[in-house]
């Protein structure tokens, strides 16, 4: 019982330790979101996996669709919102580093 009260500590620990090494969004920064009218139009819903390249300073330098919702229109309009954002920058002993993080937008109808 005594290791696995120290594993779950351990990962704890580590966890926290690398949130860090991942750039967050500040979603109040955002771009709202709009849906696209022809995606309206064409009933069109899903999700889209994003991977957005962060500088130390919190802006998106580069952009790209993991996975695409099955929509261009819905795909390319996730990329506006989320390139729009402002983020807190990952940090590696105390410095703002570059680095990658990975979204997802969910476009529905209901």
């Amino acid at each position: 019982m005594k290791k696995l009260v120290l594993l779950v500590a351990l990962l704890s620990v580590i966890g926290a330790a690398n949130a860090a090494d991942v750039p967050t969004v500040d979603k109040q920064t955002c771009e709202k979101a709009v849906y696209p009218k022809s995606s309206l139009i064409n009933e069109e819903s899903g999700t889209v996996l994003l991977s957005v390249l962060v500088a130390p300073d919190g802006n998106v330098i580069e952009s790209k669709v993991e996975q695409s919702s099955g929509s261009k229109t819905l795909d390319k309009a996730a990329v506006k919102i989320y390139t729009s954002c402002k983020f807190k920058p990952a940090v590696k002993d105390g410095k703002a580093q570059q680095a990658w993080a990975k979204l997802e937008h969910v476009w529905s109808l209901s």
